[in-house]
C-alpha cells in the first residue's frame, strides 16, 4: 500500500495567503522525510477562504525541486478551465523537472463556481473534458498531430517537450456522480473517489466501474483510488477528539459550497454531508491508534470491493503541527 498526503493548501483559521504556502511546503518537505509516497494537489478557484491551490501544476514543479524521492500527483487537473495543449506542455516539464514522479490526476468538477469565473458553460463540461484528455494524450506522442473537434482546433503541432515517462505520466479520472462511474470504466483509466456517500454504494458504484472495465475488454479491476478521513494519534480518546473541530469545520464549509453544486445528485450527496454530525463522520472515518488504523484499512478491500484501496484525509485547515497524520493512500 501506498501512503501519502492530499491538499488543496487549505486556509488555516486566522492564517494568511503567504503563511498557508509556508505551513504545506513545510509539511510537504515533512511529508519526504517521513517516506511518505505521494503528495496529491488539488485545485480551487475563487474561495478566499478555502485553499489557495488555483494550479496545481505551478505547485507541483515546486515539490518538484524541493524533494527527491516522494511522487508528486494532481488531484486533480481540472480540464475544461484550460487549454489542453498549455497543460501537456506544463505536464511534461513537471515530469522532467520531478525525474519522472509525476502522477496526472485529471477531472472536471462538481462546482459551477469556477466555470462560472472563467466564463465557462459548465453543460459543456463533460465533452470539453473528453476532448482535452484526447489531445494531451496525442500531444504526447512522439509525433506532431492535428485536431479537429468541438472546442479546439490544432494544425500540425509537435509539443516540446515530451513526458519523461514512456509513453506519458500515469492518467487517473475523477469520479463523482453515478454515472461517471461506467463512463469512466469504459475508458479504462483509474479512478479517484471522495468518500461523500456511504460505503455500501461506493461499492455499489465501483463493481459498475469494473463491470464496465471488463465490457470494454481492459484486463484487471483497475487501479481506485479511495480518499477517506484518516487520523492517527497515540491513544483513541485523542484520535477521536483531535480532529472533530477540523472535521466539522470541513463540513461547514460544505455548506457554503452548496450553491455551486453542478446537479441535483451533488447538491444532495453535498447536503448529507455538510448536515452529518460528529457520530455521523466517525462512522467512515478511519481515526484510531496506529493498531486501529491498520487494521481498518486492511478491512478496506472487503467493505469497498477494490483490490487494495486508498486511505486519504482532506484536513478541514487544521493546526499545521497535525497534519502529519493525515494520510492518503493509494493502490495499484
Amino acid at each position: 500500500m501506498d501512503f501519502g498526503l492530499f491538499t488543496m493548501f487549505e486556509i488555516r483559521e486566522g492564517a494568511t495567503q503567504a503563511e498557508t504556502f509556508d505551513d504545506w511546503f513545510h509539511l510537504v518537505d515533512m511529508a519526504e522525510k517521513l517516506g511518505l509516497d505521494t503528495v496529491w494537489l488539488g485545485e480551487s478557484h475563487f474561495r478566499l477562504n478555502r485553499a489557495v491551490i488555483s494550479s496545481p501544476l505551478t505547485v507541483a514543479s515546486a515539490v518538484a525541486t524541493r524533494t527527491s524521492r516522494i511522487r508528486i500527483g494532481l488531484s486533480v487537473q481540472v480540464l475544461p478551465l484550460a487549454n489542453p495543449i498549455r497543460i501537456a506542455e506544463e505536464a511534461a516539464i513537471v515530469d522532467h523537472i520531478s525525474k519522472g514522479r509525476l502522477d496526472f490526476g485529471v477531472g472536471r468538477s462538481s462546482f459551477i463556481d469556477a466555470y462560472q469565473g472563467f466564463n465557462i458553460n459548465y453543460e459543456e463540461s463533460r465533452f470539453r473534458f473528453s476532448e482535452s484528455l484526447e489531445i494531451i494524450i496525442k500531444a504526447w506522442g512522439n509525433d506532431s498531430f492535428s485536431h479537429e473537434g468541438e472546442f479546439y482546433s490544432f494544425n500540425n503541432v509537435n509539443v516540446v517537450p515530451k513526458p519523461f515517462q514512456s509513453p506519458h505520466p500515469p492518467v487517473r479520472v475523477a469520479v463523482q456522480s453515478m454515472e461517471t462511474f461506467r463512463l469512466v470504466g469504459g475508458m479504462g483509466y483509474p479512478i479517484f473517489i471522495r468518500l461523500q456517500m456511504a460505503v455500501p454504494r461506493v461499492r455499489e458504484l465501483i463493481e459498475e466501474y469494473q463491470s464496465a472495465r471488463s465490457e470494454s475488454g481492459f484486463a484487471g479491476r483497475g487501479g481506485v483510488n479511495l480518499l477517506m478521513p484518516v487520523y492517527v494519534a497515540d491513544t483513541e480518546a485523542q484520535a477521536l477528539s483531535e480532529p472533530e473541530a477540523s472535521a466539522m469545520r470541513q463540513r461547514r464549509a460544505v455548506s457554503d459550497l452548496l450553491a455551486t453544486a453542478s446537479s441535483q445528485e451533488n447538491y444532495d450527496r453535498l447536503k448529507l454531508v455538510s448536515e452529518a454530525s460528529y457520530d455521523e463522520v466517525l462512522k467512515e472515518a478511519i481515526f484510531g491508534t496506529p493498531e486501529a488504523v491498520t487494521e481498518r484499512i486492511l478491512e478496506l478491500p472487503d467493505r469497498t470491493g477494490t483490490g487494495r484501496p486508498i486511505a486519504g484525509h482532506e484536513p478541514g485547515r487544521p493546526d499545521p503541527q497535525r497534519v502529519g497524520d493525515q494520510l492518503h493512500a493509494p493502490a495499484d
